[in-house]
């Protein structure tokens, strides 16, 4: 069996190596000064690989000058540009990024073409030693694979299986491979399929771990430390992000408690310790209450993912303090919810922002949150920008998507049922919309 290690300006990534931490800068990359004062941050929250976005040639020399700066003042976090559609852009970044995340299948509509274009790519990075992200996400999925796989996990993983077989091809192997869902269960059959495939062939790519649009608050959490749990205890992922509609440098501690569950099994940290299932009830003694969420959804969160158990009990004491029934049971509904098990509540899907989002998109989602919170059976999304948004948002029904600045997209499923519609009257507009559908039904 072949290990690839990917190597970011030194920094390793692969199989049995500790797991990496990284983030995104949710600024715009043109803004030198806001995109260098998060990536310090960033880096001293624990980021050991920062992203930004890299939309345009304009910001290609941006992300030059920031990681010009950056160096200068001797902080040498490897930085990724993130790349989508434009082949041109990956091929100029690719001579300044350390990492480059791109989506060949969008890089052009005919796959020959793309094909061109990746292969182009690819020798720059070679030149250059730049690694290559590769990450394809459930909604990304391009006509061609839609129409033979679906919009499935299946899909997922054969339109990787394409550009790893070039990669192979080509001699070319500083490559790490995602495959994001905001759905735990397709992101974690994914990863299964994709894993599979790649020991049936000996040869295994680093894997870059994590659950798109997660969202904010204990959800967003939970979430994320089920799924990522799952495939971590099968050992399977070699760098996570924890995608949170909050600021990014949240983010981090969340990741990094996630990473060291594993890392130190029995203890989060020195002072939490866990004792169960004893008679069906798991029972926590925690420093704090974000210890207790993660490390009882890294626990319980696999067992539930995988059908093992379908219900539990438990029991949590924080700081000395026993959390209240009520707090418990919030949070066993929301565990629950993101394992796909039971919905008791709306489901929200939500992007972390990034430098294309043109409004304050974490004030928006928690009024949105906070005027849909009486609805239950439905998802909804709220996106930053139409590069991803439309796609990432699949399985919504309703999604308000950032359109330009000062507009809004209002989505009922995949179709945009009304456009431009400004910012300030977008969230009377998705309600509206909801609650006419309610009376037509």
């Amino acid at each position: 069996m072949r290990n690839i290690v990917a190597n970011v300006a030194g920094l390793k990534i692969g199989r049995g190596l500790p797991v990496v931490i990284q983030t995104m800068c949710n600024c715009n990359t043109n803004d030198i000064e806001a995109a260098v004062a998060q990536c310090h941050a960033m880096r001293d929250a624990g980021a050991q690989l920062i992203r930004l976005t890299t939309q345009g040639l304009r910001e290609v020399e941006s992300l030059k000058e920031v990681k010009r700066v950056l160096r200068e003042q001797g902080n040498d976090t490897p930085l990724v540009a993130d790349v989508h559609f434009s082949s041109e852009v990956a091929i100029a970044v690719a001579e300044v990024a350390d990492k480059v995340r791109i989506n060949p299948g969008n890089f052009a509509t005919e796959h020959e073409k793309a094909q061109r274009d990746f292969k182009r790519f690819i020798e720059v990075c070679r030149r250059h030693n730049t690694a290559v992200r590769i990450g394809i996400n459930h909604g990304s999925l391009g006509k061609r694979i839609t129409e033979l796989y679906g919009n499935t996990a299946q899909g997922m993983k054969e339109a990787m299986v394409e550009w790893v077989q070039m990669c192979i091809a080509e001699d070319f192997y500083n490559v790490v491979l995602s495959l994001k869902a905001s759905n735990t269960v397709v992101m974690v059959e994914a990863y299964r399929l994709l894993n599979r495939w790649m020991e049936e062939q000996g040869v295994i790519f680093p894997l870059h771990l994590g659950v798109t649009e997660a969202g904010n608050g204990d959800m967003g959490r939970i979430k994320s430390a089920a799924a990522l749990a799952t495939l971590l205890q099968d050992g399977i992922g070699d760098t996570i992000r924890v995608s949170l509609t909050e600021p990014p440098v949240n983010e981090l501690p969340v990741a990094a408690a996630i990473a060291g569950y594993f890392q130190t099994p029995v203890h989060l940290g020195d002072d939490t310790s866990h004792t169960g299932p004893r008679s069906g009830i798991y029972t926590y003694d925690t420093p704090t209450r974000d210890e207790f969420i993660i490390r009882a959804s890294c626990e319980i969160g696999p067992l539930l993912l995988d059908r093992k158990i379908d219900d539990f009990e438990i029991e949590a004491t924080c700081a000395g303090e026993k959390l209240p029934a009520a707090e418990l049971d919030e949070f066993k509904d929301n565990l629950m919810q993101a394992t796909r098990r039971r919905f008791t509540k709306c489901e929200y899907v939500a992007c972390p922002g990034c430098g294309r989002t043109l409004y304050n998109l974490e004030e928006t989602f928690n009024e949105v949150k906070r005027r849909t919170s009486h609805l239950s059976g439905y998802c909804i999304a709220v996106m930053g920008c139409i590069v991803n948004g439309p796609g990432e948002m699949a399985d919504a029904d309703y999604g308000y998507v950032g359109e330009g600045k000062g507009k809004v997209s209002i989505y009922r499923g995949k179709e945009a049922v009304m456009r431009s519609v400004p910012q300030e009257e977008a969230i009377d507009a998705l309600l509206e919309l909801i609650e006419n559908d309610k009376k037509t039904k």
